[in-house]
């Protein structure tokens, strides 16, 4: 996956905002995995989705993002790419690991020139089971420019030769948990993975 389309995505998730759609709406199944991806999903509703995987031919697949919200009001993004090779199972393996350092790199990078401060993550990585799926997962934060501090728990995994990548975004401000996003990472992703 190139390094613009995780700035992009990461900029999507942490900010919440909608995004210009020049890319089409992804399919409600994707091929690769097998998942389904209806209109509900462990008590989410699908937003939106963003198919990246357009002409031209000879391009990576940059993936499909599908944009949940939570009763509580919520983003979980779930994004589904494999990056032109064959991504091995699990959450341990040096694939996974160095995309996520990428990842978590780039993420890092886009919320200090978007303007946020203070921001804060652990100095490591841990991972985290959802259902029968672990992921190499790490939550960080920081204060945007209404002096509000936002959250991101962002979560990688190697399933069925792609990568998922799961972010949920939640704000205090919001009267927003980390409690309340893990309970809906809880209902979202085994209803999801299975």
């Amino acid at each position: 996956m190139s390094r613009l389309a995780i700035v992009l995505l990461a900029t999507m998730a942490w900010a919440g905002t909608a995004v210009a759609q020049t890319q089409s709406a992804a399919p409600g199944a994707h091929a690769g995995t097998k998942l389904t991806f209806p209109a509900s999903v462990g008590g989410a509703q699908l937003e939106r989705s963003v198919n990246y995987a357009g002409p031209p031919s000879n391009r990576p697949d940059q993936g499909i993002t599908y944009f949940y919200s939570t009763p509580k009001k919520m983003v979980i993004a779930v994004h589904v790419y494999d990056g032109g090779r064959r991504i091995p199972p699990g959450s341990n393996n040096p694939t996974v690991v160095d995309e996520f350092m990428g990842e978590l790199s780039s993420s890092e990078l886009q919320i200090k020139h978007g303007g946020y401060t203070h921001f804060e993550r652990p100095s490591v990585p841990s991972t985290c089971t959802y259902g029968s799926v672990t992921f190499r997962c790490i939550t960080y934060s920081a204060v945007n420019q209404a002096n509000a501090r936002l959250y991101t728990k962002m979560m990688l995994t190697g399933f069925r030769d792609h990568f998922i990548s799961i972010r949920i975004d939640w704000s205090q401000a919001r009267q927003q948990t980390a409690t309340d996003a893990d309970t809906a990472l809880q209902a979202f992703v085994p209803a999801l993975l299975h």
